[in-house]
């Protein structure tokens, strides 16, 4: 009885969304603050897929919610409620994505096949169609160029030990630029993804793989080695190597990347 009040209750806090001037993420930021669970003040997350599946009617609602935005709606908010918005269907969509196929995965590249893989396949559904994965951040988050951010690759969550942490929370447009600094800093204070050993640079295969978004001016750097310059106290690096970052003469190492399922140990 108590589950299913809560259940209800979840499902009460979608409603009404459209009359807002942003979306309602609370049943989201619910299941979040439930059952993700956080490591090392949240440098790491790990998520209970088991809790998680039990209350899969609510983030299925959640999703069917969001769905039904439309494009004119969403084009009326704000750019950080637009992004908040964004982030947070990626990764609920994620988190459905396995619960499709858990108990009986290790990893997210589990699903699917070579040629189609679960981030090209049309598991969601945004502005009155199906959509993949790939097409919120590839296409949207990352390719209608109205947003310039790289911190995203902190705050999208592709299910595995290696990519930064899960937040306990949903992301919101009035806080989005804390949260993806925090979620930053907290990512690059993980020394066992990103490192510095004599005299090298050893960080996450994210700033390889996604090396061009850092280079758009956003803060005003050009480089993902400038990027790191700025944060030399979450990478424990001292001035001279700051300054090496600075004009970008260091050495810099992309670590292996763990693509484990992210599930409670």
């Amino acid at each position: 009885m108590h589950h299913l009040l809560k259940i209800l209750a979840c499902l009460l806090l979608l409603l009404p969304v459209h009359a807002q001037a942003d979306f309602n993420h609370s049943a989201w930021d619910s299941l979040l603050k439930e059952h993700v669970i956080v490591i090392d003040g949240g440098i790491a997350t790990q998520l209970d897929y088991s809790g998680m599946a039990v209350d899969r009617v609510v983030l299925k609602a959640y999703l069917a919610d969001a769905a039904q935005v439309p494009r004119s709606t969403f084009e009326s908010w704000s750019i950080a409620a637009q992004l908040a918005f964004l982030i947070n269907v990626y990764n609920a969509s994620t988190v459905d994505v396995i619960l499709e196929e858990y108990p009986d995965i290790d990893t997210i590249r589990d699903i699917g096949f070579f040629l189609s893989s679960a981030w090209n396949q049309e598991f969601a559904n945004l502005f009155g169609e199906p959509v993949t994965l790939d097409e919120i951040e590839h296409e949207m988050i990352r390719g209608w160029g109205r947003y310039n951010e790289p911190r995203i690759h902190f705050a999208v969550n592709c299910a595995a030990i290696g990519c930064p942490a899960l937040r306990a929370e949903a992301f919101l447009g009035e806080k989005l630029e804390m949260q993806l600094e925090d979620s930053t800093v907290k990512f690059l204070s993980d020394r066992s993804r990103n490192y510095f050993d004599n005299g090298r640079l050893y960080v996450s295969s994210i700033f390889d793989w996604y090396e061009e978004d850092f280079e758009k001016g956003w803060g005003g750097v050009d480089s993902v080695a400038e990027f790191l310059a700025g944060y030399a106290a979450e990478l424990n690096v001292d001035m001279a190597t700051v300054n090496q970052l600075r004009v970008d003469d260091i050495r810099i190492r992309h670590l292996k990347y763990d693509w484990n399922l992210n599930d409670t140990q």
